[in-house]
């Protein structure tokens, strides 16, 4: 696949000031990272609805994705100490990932060599500390390490060689303080996988940033489903008409880098082409609103000449550079404080980029089904580096019939935002049953980054041999 920069013909495509205009206007340096686009043309083709609804292709999945990309896990600072692991379904592999005592992390296939039980239980919560990796059915133990450290009535054993008896060792590396892992060995090392995203993020050092906040919601669609929900914001005017008037939903820009990095930004503190007319201060004002910062009263003072992006940029800077002990005021751009700068790492990690308060994703199967799936949304935080690292917060499950709003912890403008997109997603992978073209349609530049996606997923399912 070609992946090109665009061209100015293309900026025919946005209503209004496209991105890059607005960056245009930005006081301070624009980071090359913003500036950077990548486009790229895979036609106007239906798009299949076989993959959301097909067990058959949920197994093909099973044996020709998940086991050849790389995967997130958890944070390393979620397994800073020895014994410290970590519990992940990747759809039917079971993944536990440690500390070892000399500070290693390793990662092994989460089963015992005598009749496969899991060795470590968790797909909710996922955490736990052990000194040893000790089965709980026959009492098989291993050492941290992996080595076999024994079984009882070893007299009865005597065609199993302790020294070739060890633990099969996964692939793990580490990005921006997250740990990911590669099932049979054969993705590209993975700094390669992330491509540009390394250097891009140099700027906004993920790897200092703790999780502040962790929901893991249950979804009754295909995992895909969900993904593609939050890779465009073309469904913005439909979905969440109250994020309009700050939201330049149809400004956003779309690029896909290479086969595992695409991403989305989509401009705040400017109107949104779909909406009526709206001053500086109503916009300002429904920001403040949604995001929990004002409540509903008098507008705010927007001086005469400024425009409601630079208001809310000045606001942030100054908001963020108290929080994070750090002045902002000489080097973030109102986009970094401002924007939904979403990243996605193939085929289901989505980091949020910027020196905002940013969220990253993760979509999975869930319960080893096709037809369900966890969406996991997690805040990630910076603080003072005068301070101690916080601790990281612990997974808090949301069942299928549950909501965000009725959730304890949850901000009220950030679970109604998430609701709307959950009250969605069911009700696609119900319609898509009865959907007689047995096809979808897709946008041509709004929903590039769906097309792009499985374009790439295709590949994958495809290739001739399984991964057992």
């Amino acid at each position: 696949m070609t992946y090109v920069k665009k061209t100015e013909n293309q900026s025919a495509r946005f209503s209004g000031s496209s991105y890059q205009d607005l960056l245009d206007r930005e006081a301070r340096p624009v980071p090359a990272s913003l500036r950077a686009t990548a486009d790229v043309s895979l036609g106007s083709e239906p798009l299949p609805i076989e993959g959301y609804l097909s067990p058959e292709w949920h197994e093909l999945e099973k044996r020709r994705l998940w086991p050849r990309v790389w995967q997130s896990l958890c944070r390393e600072s979620e397994i800073s100490k020895a014994g410290d692991y970590y519990v992940q379904d990747i759809a039917a592999t079971s993944v536990l990932v440690l500390r070892t005592e000399r500070g290693e992390i390793r990662a092994y296939p989460n089963a015992c060599l005598h009749r496969g039980r899991e060795l470590k239980s968790g797909p909710e919560q996922g955490y736990g500390h052990a000194n040893d990796l000790t089965c709980p059915f026959h009492g098989f133990r291993w050492n941290l390490d992996g080595s076999f450290d024994g079984m009882p009535c070893s007299w009865d054993f005597g065609h199993i060689d302790p020294q070739q008896f060890s633990l099969p060792s996964l692939r793990v590396d580490t990005w921006g303080g997250w740990v990911f892992v590669n099932i049979d060995g054969t993705a590209p090392p993975l700094p390669d996988y992330l491509g540009v995203m390394v250097d891009h993020f140099k700027r906004w050092s993920p790897e200092k940033t703790y999780k502040a906040l962790h929901i893991k919601k249950v979804l009754r669609c295909n995992w895909k489903l969900a993904h593609e929900a939050f890779i465009e914001s073309f469904h913005t005017a439909a979905t969440h008409p109250q994020l309009l008037p700050y939201t330049g939903d149809a400004n956003s820009q779309y690029d896909c880098f290479s086969d595992y990095i695409s991403r989305t930004i989509t401009p705040m503190g400017v109107v949104s082409p779909h909406s009526s007319a709206t001053t500086q201060e109503q916009s300002v004002h429904q920001w403040l609103t949604v995001y929990g910062v004002a409540e509903e009263g008098e507008l705010p003072d927007v001086p005469e000449g400024m425009s409601a992006r630079e208001y809310l940029g000045d606001m942030n800077i100054a908001r963020f550079s108290q929080m994070y002990g750090q002045d902002l005021s000489e080097l973030a751009t109102h986009s970094e404080v401002l924007d939904a700068i979403l990243y996605s790492v193939f085929p289901n990690f989505a980091p949020w980029a910027g020196f905002r308060p940013n969220v990253t994703y993760r979509f999975l199967p869930w319960d080893d089904r096709h037809d369900m799936c966890t969406m996991e949304i997690m805040l990630m935080m910076r603080y003072p580096e005068s301070q101690e690292r916080p601790l990281d917060a612990p997974v808090m499950f949301v069942p299928a019939d549950q909501t965000l709003r009725d959730t304890p912890g949850i901000e009220p403008g950030l679970a109604r935002v998430f609701d709307q997109d959950f009250h969605n997603l069911p009700l696609v992978q119900k319609g898509l049953r009865s959907l007689r073209s047995g096809a979808i349609q897709l946008a041509n530049y709004q929903e590039v980054r769906i097309r792009h996606f499985h374009h790439i997923l295709s590949q994958y399912l495809n290739s001739d041999e399984d991964t057992v």
